[in-house]
């Protein structure tokens, strides 16, 4: 049996995109290893390194919760839990700060990127949270990590800081291994295809939530930017909106571009946009009903409470014995 562990930051109203790039990815993923293990976690201390209003985080930590379980998540197989509630991340995020150097956390994207832009009022955390990440993993022995093409280099910081750390202090440390989705890990805008689907976009045309209801659901995908050309093909150069719009319509069904392709191959963007809006309304609708089922039900607390005893008792020991290793306590 492998042990798998994923985490999803609270920010933001879920869209299509963290749908169909990672909680139907997971789902996916449990369903092809069923003798594997899962831990999932809401990041939500990831989502402070931004200032957030707390009621609002309350609420995205819930919802994102009630929605990989309503989307078909196996619960039974899953530890899932709060970040925040199993107090071992904060603990070993802080020591690992100390196996983790200046010059490799500058170089994490995230932090990068706000520099370049003159960003002022950095936050510390932000500039230090690849250690705690690289806790979430390595404290629950993960085999492996689901990542987009986004996530790479912080799994890849993570097993330099595991392997660095099992140098000093002998094995201690299981390395993870990356598991990247074959589809559906970059959705892009609807309005501007060149960059990532998300609610923080000017524009809300270019995002679906989760929660949009059916009518605002299809007007969105037809008001979707294509091109003038006319023809459906995939040309992600060329025609980069309906090439989004291919792989929206290919990880949402599950099949391959080429075949939606011949599909459509003497249809027009009218037609096409009319059948993924509805495709897109048969896959969402459901699990929003699910969903509200779920959001103030005692069976999402008991779930989650669950989850959180089940990990903070892996974690508890976990950290005992990483304090012992590197020479905290009294004994």
């Amino acid at each position: 049996m492998k042990k798998i562990v994923s985490g999803i930051k609270p920010t933001g109203s879920l869209t299509l995109g963290n749908y169909l790039g990672a909680i139907k990815q997971f789902v996916k993923l449990q369903e092809e290893r069923k003798e594997d293990e899962f831990y999932l976690f809401i990041a939500d201390l990831h989502a402070i390194t931004t200032r957030q209003t707390p009621h609002e985080l309350r609420n995205r930590t819930l919802d994102i919760a009630a929605m990989y379980i309503a989307s078909g998540l196996d619960k039974d197989r899953t530890t899932m839990f709060i970040q925040s509630e199993v107090l071992q991340h904060a603990e070993l995020g802080y020591i690992l700060q100390s196996n983790v150097y200046m010059g490799e956390l500058e170089r994490m994207t995230q932090y990068k990127d706000k520099v370049a832009k003159g960003e002022e009022s950095i936050a510390s955390s932000l500039f230090t949270y690849p250690a705690l990440m690289a806790a979430d993993i390595l404290l629950y022995d993960a085999d492996y990590v689901p990542v987009g093409d986004d996530q790479k280099q912080h799994l890849e910081l993570t097993r330099d800081i595991a392997n660095r750390f099992n140098h000093y202090y002998n094995d201690f440390f299981t390395v993870p291994e990356p598991i990247i989705p074959e589809v559906g890990a970059r959705i892009m805008d609807l309005q501007d295809p060149y960059k990532k689907m998300s609610k923080s976009s000017d524009n809300p045309k270019g995002y679906i939530t989760m929660f949009d209801e059916e009518n605002m659901i299809k007007k969105k995908i037809r008001s979707a930017k294509t091109d003038s050309l006319g023809v459906i093909k995939y040309d992600p150069i060329n025609q980069t909106g309906l090439a989004n719009l291919l792989n929206i319509y290919a990880s949402a069904t599950d099949t391959n571009v080429e075949e939606i392709v011949l599909k459509y191959k003497v249809s027009n963007y009218k037609t096409f946009k009319e059948d993924l809006g509805q495709v897109l309304v048969d896959l969402l609708i459901p699990i929003q009903e699910r969903y509200q089922d779920l959001i103030k039900s005692d069976s999402l607390q008991e779930i989650l409470n669950q989850g959180r005893d089940r990990a903070s008792d892996y974690a508890f020991k976990k950290m005992r014995k990483c304090k012992r290793k590197v020479g905290l306590g009294r004994k």
